[in-house]
């Protein structure tokens, strides 16, 4: 009789701390999802603001309290705001600069970032640490030099200075591929040098559809690069029609004919932004496969 009470003293006991486990697990997961719905609102308020904003009144943007939710949205003010500058046109001259970096970066940096990892040449390491060694010198740093060599080109006041350059590769996307190149098993790459391929065929054959995921992670970055980018049009570009989106919000801003109207400038930077949005969700899965991919498929 003792023996059946002491077993289920001890099931009650066992039975008491599942319980209990169960239930901490679920006040932890409420607690940490409290903290991130909690940190994802701080962080959508600008958002959240942008958009109220450009479908205010344009009283309302500078009322006191804030209104958060005009009484009748102004859906007009986007239609202002695209007619009062030439956002058409500056919406085609960022794509059409962000596309070519795209190209550019991805041709260069990947043919790099394969001779980094699969080649083997005298002085490769140190080449590479030299290469590494670029990343620390700021923008700032070669503005003038750059500058000054692309003006006595004659390159100023067009797109090549901002095109260019990305044929010439970038130190941290190189270094980015690299390390993914150096997942792919090599014995793909003997299989392939047995069947008669050579380092090119490699390349392109095997390593560049292995490494996708790696591939739209740089084409992502690099593509919202040169679509922020503000101080690099600034500098090279002085007609209007050659202006990018960045450089044509900044105008837009100050410009006598527009005036300190916020919900205008509100519409405009918003419609700036879809691109950068689209982008975000639709290449989120890219990014999640450049992390867990190893370089194997099957």
């Amino acid at each position: 009789m003792n023996d059946g009470l002491a077993q289920d003293r001890a099931q009650h006991l066992a039975r008491t701390r599942t319980v209990r486990r169960s239930q901490m697990r679920v006040l932890s997961m409420v607690a940490i999802y409290s903290m991130l719905t909690a940190g994802a609102f701080v962080l959508l308020m600008p958002f959240f603001w942008m958009i109220s904003t450009s479908l205010k009144k344009q009283w309302e943007a500078y009322k006191f309290p804030p209104v958060w939710i005009p009484a009748q949205p102004q859906w007009s003010n986007y239609v202002q705001a695209l007619t009062l500058a030439p956002f058409g046109l500056y919406f085609l001259n960022t794509v059409r600069i962000a596309l070519v970096t795209v190209l550019g970066t991805l041709l260069s940096c990947s043919l790099a970032a394969y001779a980094f990892s699969r080649l083997r040449a005298p002085g490769r390491d140190l080449i590479f640490l030299v290469l590494l060694g670029t990343m620390m010198l700021p923008y700032t740093v070669t503005m003038v030099p750059v500058f000054i060599l692309f003006s006595r080109l004659g390159w100023v006041n067009s797109f090549k200075p901002l095109m260019v350059p990305a044929f010439f590769g970038n130190a941290y996307y190189i270094f980015l591929l690299r390390q993914f190149f150096l997942t792919i098993p090599r014995e793909l790459e003997q299989a392939a040098r047995i069947d008669g391929c050579n380092s090119f065929r490699i390349y392109w054959n095997i390593v560049l559809p292995l490494s996708l995921p790696a591939l739209a992670t740089v084409a992502i970055f690099q593509f919202m690069d040169s679509w922020n980018d503000f101080l690099g049009p600034l500098i090279y570009l002085r007609d209007e029609n050659l202006r990018t989106v960045a450089v044509g919000l900044a105008y837009f801003a100050g410009s006598s004919r527009v005036g300190p109207q916020m919900h205008l400038m509100m519409a405009a930077a918003f419609v700036a932004l879809l691109p950068e949005l689209l982008l975000f969700f639709l290449a989120q899965r890219f990014f999640i496969q450049g992390i867990v991919f190893t370089g194997v498929k099957g």
